[in-house]
């Protein structure tokens, strides 16, 4: 496990980089915390760090937001999927929504409120846990 704490949202983006370091082979990332932890504003900066163009925010009512970027391993457009589950009742709704091709694309998956579909995560998955420990101060748990 790994700790980052960091004071300011202009720490974001040091806080990416060692995130990508740490699950450098993690394609799918589940982001754990209260509301107001910063789930959204570290997926936000993860996506910018990727090379994300479009704006991106939560798809609190979509529940999943689809972005590009251009790998520079092979200068090819990858989709970045960025989930919200938060409004699912149950993990029969993750099913319907097709959410097993999102986590085994291959392709980046970031999941606010994972806890409905702990059983269908990849292995591999990063797990990340915020902290909210002052007004603009967090805790970064990299599980």
């Amino acid at each position: 496990m790994k700790e980052i704490v960091i004071h300011s949202p202009e720490e974001l983006p040091d806080a990416v980089r060692i995130l990508l370091h740490r699950a450098a082979r993690a394609r799918v990332m589940a982001f754990y915390g209260e509301i107001g932890a910063g789930k959204t504003a570290f997926i936000q900066a993860l996506c910018r760090h990727l090379g994300v163009k479009e704006e991106v925010s939560s798809p609190t009512f979509s529940i999943v937001n689809e972005y590009e970027y251009i790998s520079p391993g092979d200068s090819l457009a990858h989709p970045v999927y960025h989930m919200d589950l938060y409004r699912l009742k149950d993990i029969e709704e993750a099913l319907q929504i097709g959410i097993e091709e999102y986590l085994y694309s291959g392709e980046y998956c970031f999941i606010e409120w994972p806890e409905l579909v702990e059983a269908l995560l990849p292995e591999d998955s990063a797990r990340i846990k915020l902290e909210i420990i002052g007004d603009s101060s967090r805790k970064i748990l990299i599980l």
